[in-house]
């Protein structure tokens, strides 16, 4: 708004300059003298978007009086907004040559430019007009230049960022040669020694938590092989790490959770997906650190929407056998808390009072009618946790 202000109130003030320019020189015994005057002050309110036409309807007032103010204004605007340097120079010699003639008009009925005074008023009017001329070139350049500098630190900004993503697709790169050579590698051996051991042995307990654990080693060589190729097409178009899941794949989550665990969901169709990535992370990270720290506990996993909330509430009994040591960078909580901060909601977790441990998540939501579900029960215990 002010910005939009500023040129209108300069506009006014030129004007208001050039209207007491003419009362000054002001002569009731000559009307044309007058109405000259009084156009090329009215006619700087068109000075920004016709420069040349105000400049012409100016300069009748050069010749026929002394204000001279308004002419000298348009021809400063045409410079500053024009870069016609012929163009420039003819305006500047129509003006020295409309106000000498409007000076000797009255003294000879030609001009004599042999004449010693009038070569010095030609010299000194020559010397007016081109100030403005000068004056309007120099605020043209300096806006040139200023233009010309925020290219260059915009040029500057984006060969950093440049530079910077070249850094990053360098780091990537490397990330993914450790990832392939290092994870994948030990993941292979796990996948490996598991089957051995599901084909090997013949207790059926045994068997089954071998081929869970070859089936999730599998599944996690799987998503090592696309996040390597991700890392490695850095610099490429955006992919995504790993396809997105749902709500639709909570069912096998749980199934292949290694835990005994009982899901009711109540969720409605047409969720965000957002809001569905953020309940699958909610409930995989539950069950996963119910494996981990909860030997021989079962899960229940109460999905709702009430009140325009979204609630997923992971409860888990107390471990039946002590836990084992398992490397852990305790990250998996402070995740799930700043995905629902970004999604408006919150994460609450902690023990309860049998033992066991509770984690629960609250999305806002609107917009959508909740609907009713169903109560199964999923997932098989791993023998030895």
């Amino acid at each position: 708004m002010i910005s939009r202000l500023a040129p209108a109130l300069l506009d006014a003030a030129v004007v208001a300059v050039a209207l007491a320019d003419v009362w000054v020189h002001w002569d009731g015994d000559e009307p044309l003298r007058m109405t000259c005057s009084l156009a090329a002050a009215l006619a700087l309110l068109l000075r920004r978007r016709l420069p040349l036409l105000t400049f012409l309807l100016t300069l009748p007032a050069v010749l026929f009086s002394d204000a001279v103010f308004a002419c000298l204004v348009a021809l400063y605007t045409l410079a500053s907004l024009s870069r016609h340097r012929i163009l420039l120079a003819v305006c500047a010699l129509s003006f020295t040559f409309s106000n000498i003639a409007s000076t000797s008009m009255m003294l000879a009925p030609t001009l004599d430019l042999t004449r010693a005074t009038t070569l010095i008023a030609f010299g000194y009017t020559a010397a007016t007009a081109a100030a403005p001329v000068f004056l309007g070139q120099l605020v043209q350049t300096r806006r040139d230049l200023s233009a010309r500098l925020a290219e260059i630190s915009e040029a500057r900004d984006h060969e950093q960022m440049l530079t910077a993503q070249a850094v990053l697709a360098k780091e990537r790169a490397q990330l993914a040669r450790e990832m392939h050579d290092v994870v994948s590698h030990q993941v292979g051996l796990i996948a490996v020694r598991a089957g051995a051991l599901q084909v090997g042995t013949r207790d059926g307990q045994v068997k089954e938590a071998a081929a869970t654990i070859r089936r999730l080693s599998v599944q996690t060589l799987d998503e090592l092989r696309h996040m390597v190729s991700v890392l490695r097409a850095s610099g490429g178009r955006p992919t995504e790490l790993t396809p997105q899941p749902s709500l639709a794949d909570i069912e096998q989550l749980v199934d292949s959770s290694g835990i005994e665990t009982e899901l009711s969901s109540r969720l409605p169709d047409g969720l965000p997906p957002a809001v569905q990535r953020a309940v699958y992370r909610t409930v995989q990270e539950a069950l996963t650190n119910a494996r981990k720290h909860a030997p021989g506990a079962t899960a229940k996993v109460d999905l709702r929407h009430e009140g325009g909330l979204v609630r997923v509430t992971v409860t888990n009994t107390a471990p039946s056998r002590p836990a084992l040591p398992l490397p852990g960078a305790h990250y998996g909580l402070v995740g799930l808390s700043q995905r629902a901060a970004l999604l408006g909601g919150n994460v609450s977790f902690g023990p309860t009072a049998d033992g066991g441990y509770r984690l629960c998540l609250e999305l806002p939501v609107e917009g959508v009618p909740p609907s009713a579900g169903a109560s199964r029960g999923h997932g098989g215990q791993l023998p030895g946790g």
